[in-house]
Order: structure tokens, then C-alpha cells, then sequence
């Protein structure tokens, strides 16, 4: 029987056995984070427009193509959020957290939406592990906020990938540049679109595609070879620390990332296995964005890391995840009156931290056994009359066939040697 309806275009799903993995990926990108003192935020899934379109530049792809914006019943212009930091940013001004210590440390996790043209690694909701450094200028943090990054991917078995690092300049700097590249334009034949963009921010037209377009950028004057005294060496800082921690970078002078707000430190990490939807994660320096957005004027830093592209990336390499079974035990009860004492017993173990689970429409032995197969479990626990009137419970081993009976009374003694972790230690 198939159903009416489908899940949107360009929106992956993802459900057992496969959402194990997305979650262990998740999780893994997140825990570097959340070891180095960075705290969690939940941000709104929508905010209003002009929230993104002042952060995030009007002359990006995000903003002028790609965002989800509707009018609600208020004659609100609302806007799915494509992207994490302008969101984190509003919070940390609205919330009065610049005013702590600093640098504010946050990280979150979720859904990001934008209206691409859907192919494998480029959805139209993204999933993504963000974090955010603000208030501290020290190119010490551009290092600490890549090297978490790194540590993520590299704590998953990844090796396929390669950081790409630069620099876009400052305030002082950039705008000479910026004159610099639009002159430089001005003598290339480009579409009206095209030059449209380049006198928004001139800097979108060095991270476009067409093959056309990169041929007449070969000799195009580059960001990196611009920098003042002050980014010069911010960027050398970044780059010797980055070698203290054992970070493998190449520099791409080149790298311009999709969004207007990124100053100074920039960065990507590209995967080889994934073909034109190469970027697992990127992110950079972004001053001057708080006081745009009517705050304190606090740098920051962070990235935003795709669990998608990331789960791909494991998949292309053929790494095997240590996923742990969804299920360490399963309960089969032999006749109605061991049923009750059975249910009882599995929450008992539920709540003892065994992960636990009846085969509730099974009604013989074999066929409970059956069920425990089915759903992976290492154990299945049996409750019969006889073992109800002893007050005891069969523990049968399924990868060995071994059986042995535990008493109902001394549960806490014995559940702990049910559980997955303690198996395969």
C-alpha cells in the first residue's frame, strides 16, 4: 500500500536503522563543544526578515535567492532561518549576555531552510551543529573555534577532508580591497546579474561557479595579498596556532564564504567524496556584526558544521559507526499470568538504565525469540509460571545460546551486565 502523501522535495529523512548514524554523527560534532565550556542555545526555527537580511547581506545568495519568507497573520514578513548567527547574535544582544563574562560561548543544533534546487548534500532543510565565540578579538579563539571543528570530524574516522584557510581583511583594510576588485571587474565581460552583485560586495563574484566567470578571475587581485599590518599578523597568529595544535591546513586565498558578515579569519572544510556538494562545514570571523544588528560592537567567530554532507562523508569513506543497538534486552513472557510481573520487571530495568523492551504480540517462546532477533537485542529476558513461582527470570545470551536464571529480588545487581556499554568494553 502506498501512501498519498510524500515527505516535501529536497527534505531528507531519516529513520531507523539510518537516524542511528545521524544522530551519532550529530552528537559527535557537538561534543567537542560542549567539552570547551561552550553552553547550548535553542533558537526560534523563524524570525523576522530583516533579522537575516540586515546579518546575513543582502547581496548574498542566502538573502536574495535562496530564504523561505512568508507574511503571517500579524502582516509580519517572517523568514525560515537559513543560518544560525544572526539568530545567536539577536539573542545574545536581546538577552543581555555581552554584558557577562566574555567571550560569550554558545552552541546549537537543528533545522536550516532554503529554497535549493535539491540534489544529494544540497537540501532545502539542512541540519547543522553551529557554535559561536563573541566578545574577544584573540586569534588564539579563531584557532580554539577551528580546531573543534577538526576534532569533530576527526573523531568520527574521517580522513578525505581538508581545511582551507584565509583571510577577508577588516575594516580598514577591506573596503581598499573591495575598490580594488571592483575596478578589476569593471574590465571582465560579465552578465548584468553578475555586475549587479559585484556592486553590492564584489567579493560574491569571486565564489561564483561558471567556468566562464573563473577564467577571467585568474589575475584578479585576492584578499590575502591586501591585508593591513594588524590582519597580517592576526592571520599569522591564527595559522601558528593552529599548527601548535596539530591542525592541518592549505591556505586558499580564493575562499570567499556565501554569507556578507565573515571579516578576517575564514574557513572551509571540503570533503573529497562528495563530489560538486563538497563543503562539510565552514565558518570565519564575523566584527562589526553585533553592532549592525543594533548591539555593542563585540567580534566574533564560529561555524556551522552539516550533519547531512557529514553522514555522507562517513558513508563515501566506509566507516563503521560504533552505533550501540537501539535495544539491549527484551522480555518474553510464556503464558498470561507472567505477563504483569513482567511489564513490571522491564520497567524496573528501564529505569536502572537498560534499555529494554517486551515482545508484547508474541505468543510462544520461539516466536519471542523471533521478535528479540528482529529488533537486535544482545538478551531476552524469559518470564514463565515456573520461574514466577521461584522468583526468578531466564537471561538467555543470544549471540552464545548461554542461559542463566537471576533472582527478581537482586535486580539492581545483575541489570547493570545487561547493558551495551558494559558488553563491549
Amino acid at each position: 500500500m502506498s501512501s498519498d502523501f510524500r515527505a516535501p522535495k529536497g527534505v531528507p529523512e531519516y529513520f531507523p536503522p539510518v537516524s542511528a548514524g545521524f544522530l551519532y554523527v550529530r552528537d559527535a560534532l557537538a561534543a567537542p563543544a560542549q567539552r570547551s565550556g561552550y553552553g547550548y542555545i535553542e533558537l526560534p526555527v523563524f524570525e523576522e526578515t530583516a533579522l537575516f537580511e540586515r546579518g546575513v547581506g543582502e547581496s548574498s545568495d542566502v538573502v536574495s535567492k535562496e530564504m523561505y519568507t512568508f507574511t503571517d497573520r500579524g502582516d509580519r514578513s517572517i523568514t525560515l532561518r537559513p543560518e544560525g548567527t544572526a539568530g545567536v547574535m539577536r539573542a545574545v544582544v536581546e538577552h543581555g549576555l555581552h554584558r557577562g563574562p566574555l567571550p560569550v560561548k554558545l552552541w546549537y543544533a537543528g533545522a536550516f531552510f532554503r529554497a535549493e534546487r535539491p540534489q544529494r548534500g544540497r537540501y532545502r532543510q539542512l541540519q547543522q551543529v553551529g557554535l559561536e565565540a563573541i566578545g574577544s578579538t584573540a586569534p588564539a579563539l579563531d584557532a580554539e573555534v577551528i580546531a573543534l571543528a577538526n576534532e569533530g570530524f576527526a573523531s568520527l574516522g574521517l580522513r578525505s577532508y581538508e581545511l582551507q584557510l584565509t583571510s577577508l581583511g577588516c575594516a580598514q583594510c577591506r573596503p581598499i580591497y573591495r575598490e580594488l576588485l571592483r575596478a578589476f571587474l569593471l574590465t571582465c565581460d560579465l552578465d548584468e546579474a553578475t555586475r549587479l552583485r559585484a556592486g553590492l560586495n564584489p567579493l560574491r563574484v569571486l565564489d561564483d561557479k561558471r567556468e566562464a566567470v573563473q577564467r577571467q578571475l585568474v589575475t584578479a587581485p585576492l584578499p590575502v595579498d591586501h591585508l593591513c599590518a594588524d590582519c597580517t599578523e592576526h592571520f599569522a597568529s591564527v595559522c601558528s596556532t593552529l599548527d601548535l595544535l596539530n591542525v592541518t591546513w592549505v591556505a586558499n586565498p580564493r575562499l570567499v564564504r556565501g554569507l556578507d558578515y565573515y571579516t578576517r579569519t575564514a574557513f572551509e572544510f571540503t570533503h573529497r567524496g562528495l563530489g560538486a556538494q563538497s563543503g562539510i562545514g565552514g565558518g570565519g570571523r564575523y566584527d562589526g556584526l553585533m553592532a549592525s544588528l543594533g548591539g555593542s560592537d563585540l567580534s566574533g567567530i564560529g561555524f556551522g558544521l552539516g550533519v547531512d554532507r557529514t553522514l555522507l562523508a562517513v558513508e563515501a569513506e566506509g566507516i563503521n559507526l560504533p552505533i550501540a543497538p537501539t535495544i539491549d534486552v527484551v522480555g518474553i513472557a510464556t503464558s498470561v499470568l507472567s505477563q504483569d510481573a513482567l511489564i513490571l520487571i522491564i520497567q524496573r530495568l528501564r529505569h536502572l538504565g537498560v534499555r529494554a523492551d517486551i515482545a508484547y504480540d508474541s505468543r510462544s517462546l520461539k516466536a519471542g525469540l523471533k521478535t528479540a532477533n528482529r529488533l537486535g537485542a544482545r538478551w531476552a529476558m524469559i518470564l514463565g509460571d515456573d520461574e514466577l513461582a521461584e522468583g526468578l527470570v531466564a537471561i538467555k545470551d543470544l549471540r552464545t545460546g548461554e542461559q542463566v536464571h537471576h533472582s527478581n529480588d537482586a535486580i539492581e545487581r545483575w541489570a547493570p551486565s545487561l547493558q551495551w556499554r558494559a558488553q563491549s568494553s
